[in-house]
């Protein structure tokens, strides 16, 4: 089984977190489609004959564009692809954007999940973020997406906002709860580089959130949503039971994928590439049939570090049987730090598989890059 990522790079406004690839112009947006579809029938071969599992058109922010451009990609994937009968197709939006008739055609066209960017259910956190909704939006686009049909939803949630309380951590949680959402993503909010928010932390603007303030609410994350019947099946995501998100699990478990549009990455098991990061510059390579992407063949080291790095970050851990089939001279190398982070509460053993305790899963990055293999 393989998936298929695909990038709409559109987004109406920019976020003040975000550092994605995306554009507010939205003027080439049919020409950038056509060139998706271009794409996907270009490297059809990419993935072999393996049936398609998963369909996620991410972003960017997918519902921004019209739904018929949309169906164009989802037709093209049908016409040139063997999609599996259960196939998991997932579109991100944004709750502004949703509105009865277009769910309704999105549910026609065969999405069959959504992933909602709520972030925020509190009007002076989305305002903050530079969100283009309110919390008004936010709780209807949730109820106005299950009268629709859709009962396969998924909301984004960021805690550790500056300026925020353990209270209103709470508040987001128990509306979440009170929605009857089956899945919840919810992230540490990180102040990157090249945004909004990392130019005001580098003028003075901005003070990140305290370290042990997004503990105490990961932490209580974890406990209320194990309380309420969620199972913590990768770091930051939560799921009851059958709405695990087949198409992130299959990154976490390595399975293939081809990502199409500007920016998106591909895996086939053996090679890794990446599209271009720009879309006239996107639309042209594809036009002109020139090379519109690069790609690397993983070492023996990237694989064991890769490896790691994201199945570590999920209730499946890494397995020592996986680790020795790869390299039984890298694990030698790491078995040490295991052993360390076993003693300081960080992972614990079951058989041959080791997985994060909710003490090391707020460190999780951190253990995974001591778990590298240095040898050459």
């Amino acid at each position: 089984m393989a998936g298929i990522y695909v990038h709409v790079p559109f987004c109406k406004v920019k976020c003040h977190y975000c550092d994605f690839h995306f554009s507010v112009q939205l003027k080439n947006r049919a020409a950038l489609i056509a060139s998706i579809c271009n794409e996907l029938v270009i490297r059809q071969n990419y993935i072999g004959d393996e049936p398609v599992r998963t369909i996620y058109f991410g972003g960017g922010t997918p519902s921004v564009i019209e739904i018929e451009l949309l169906n164009e990609i989802l037709q093209t994937i049908r016409l040139n692809y063997t999609i599996d009968p259960d196939c998991e197709i997932t579109l991100e939006c944004n709750p502004d954007d949703l509105e009865e008739e277009k769910l309704i055609a999105l549910h026609k066209f065969g999405v069959n999940r959504l992933s909602i960017g709520i972030q925020s259910f509190n009007n002076n956190v989305l305002e903050f973020m530079n969100r283009a909704h309110n919390s008004t939006q936010a709780t209807n686009s949730v109820i106005m997406a299950k009268a629709c049909g859709f009962d396969n939803i998924t909301i984004d949630l960021i805690y550790g906002v500056p300026g925020t309380t353990m209270e209103t951590w709470k508040n987001q949680l128990d509306l979440m709860l009170e929605l009857g959402v089956p899945h919840l993503s919810a992230y540490c909010l990180t102040i990157e580089e090249n945004t909004v928010f990392g130019n005001w932390q580098k003028k003075g603007k901005l003070k990140p959130y305290e370290d042990q303030e997004s503990l105490k609410q990961f932490q209580y994350l974890i406990d209320f949503m194990e309380k309420n019947g969620y199972e913590q099946y990768e770091i930051s995501n939560f799921a009851r039971p059958s709405f695990i998100s087949k198409h992130n699990s299959a990154y976490w478990l390595g399975e293939k994928y081809l990502g199409v549009g500007p920016s998106a990455h591909s895996f086939n098991g053996a090679k890794r590439s990446w599209n271009v990061a720009n879309n006239p510059k996107y639309i042209q390579l594809i036009k002109k049939e020139e090379a519109f992407n690069e790609e690397e063949t993983l070492s023996l080291k990237d694989q064991f570090n890769e490896y790691i790095l994201t199945r570590l970050r999920t209730k499946w851990g890494i397995a020592l049987a996986d680790l020795t089939e790869i390299s039984a001279e890298m694990l030698a190398d790491s078995m040490p730090v295991l052993m360390d982070n076993i003693a300081e509460g960080n992972l614990v053993k079951n058989g041959d598989v080791y997985t994060l305790t909710n003490q090391g899963k707020y460190i999780a990055d951190g253990i995974s890059a001591d778990l590298f293999s240095d040898v050459p």
